[in-house]
């Protein structure tokens, strides 16, 4: 299915709120008034879906070659906005699975990210099968190593690097953010880190049906992020939807109550009923999840340029149950 086709099907479903925005001119927020849900859905092709997400969103300012061994690339987005001094830099990890995924698919997560005052950096990183675990968390690693060596060449702050994923992606973040020794390789501790961003994470999970992934049972407990918190941690951002039916959001509140019990920062934003690719669809419309960018941009210190409370950590909302087995 073509891109066009694809947007023929959506138009139909939502003829009337779609005749307003193809008189408009068939703007980027077309989507928004479709439904994320819908479009990362469409036809079950995910490529399609992205290609809808990223429509009329600019291309990266920049691409560099993080890791040339592996051939891996990244894509530098800079603030749109005038800021005082060097910005907050964040790199961040798409997930999929830890099967698939690739940068140009999350140009429209760049691109808001650098709207919002923070330069952007989007890294690929091998997946399954060309690179079982801990492989992909080392390329994420690399790429932490490169943003820190080449952050001032795009307006950034080597020492404001912040580390972010969504999904899978939340996971490796995670997992460097715990466990030293993937940071270590580049003579850098957790804590060289500024913060880290989970979205819809899984941080304490099960490992049946991802063998391909992870290997062999005997390595499992060094896939968890909540058996390597012992303090030496950076600040923690945990953001999970309460309806999230493919990760559980307990997950988040395990590693926030586990980081703070070892003494360090952790704060979890609930999204009201919201499911798991809620946080991915607001990179792309922050109006659907407001309280999400006012948490994010107060992690990374950028200022909130609008006045309305738009909510924040530990939001009073209530949180999902707790599945038999987890604590």
């Amino acid at each position: 299915m073509t891109l066009r086709r694809a947007f023929a099907h959506v138009r139909r479903r939502f003829r009337r709120p779609f005749r307003r925005l193809f008189r408009d001119g068939l703007r980027p927020r077309i989507v928004a008034v479709a439904g994320w849900s819908l479009v990362f859905g469409i036809a079950g092709c995910q490529s399609l879906a992205f290609g809808v997400a990223n429509f009329g969103v600019a291309e990266a300012d920049a691409h560099a070659i993080h890791d040339p061994t592996h051939g891996l690339a990244l894509d530098v987005y800079r603030p749109e906005a005038r800021t005082e001094g060097p910005a907050p830099v964040v790199v961040f990890l798409y997930g999929g699975s830890w099967r698939r995924g690739d940068r140009a698919s999350y140009r429209f997560v760049g691109r808001q990210l650098a709207r919002q005052g923070m330069v952007a950096i989007v890294a690929d990183y091998r997946t399954a099968p060309r690179a079982m675990f801990p492989g992909f968390v080392e390329d994420a690693a690399g790429a932490v190593a490169w943003a820190k060596r080449h952050a001032a060449e795009h307006g950034g702050d080597p020492a404001r690097v912040f580390l972010a994923g969504h999904s899978a992606g939340a996971q490796i973040a995670a997992l460097i953010g715990t466990d030293a020794r993937y940071l270590a390789a580049h003579g850098l501790t957790p804590r060289d880190l500024a913060g880290v961003i989970g979205l819809s994470g899984p941080y304490d999970f099960g490992i049946e049906g991802y063998e391909d992934v992870f290997g062999p049972p005997a390595q499992w407990p060094r896939t968890q992020p909540v058996n390597f918190v012992d303090g030496d941690e950076p600040p923690f951002l945990l953001i999970h939807g309460t309806a999230d039916t493919v990760v559980e959001p307990v997950d988040s509140r395990i590693l926030a109550d586990r980081l703070r019990a070892a003494g360090g920062r952790a704060e979890l934003v609930w999204l009201p009923e919201a499911g798991h690719l809620a946080p991915l669809a607001a990179l792309r419309d922050p109006d659907r999840q407001p309280g999400m960018f006012r948490a994010i941009r107060t992690f990374v210190g950028v200022p909130d340029l609008r006045s309305a409370d738009l909510g924040g950590p530990d939001q009073s909302v209530s949180e999902p149950p707790v599945p038999a087995g987890k604590d």
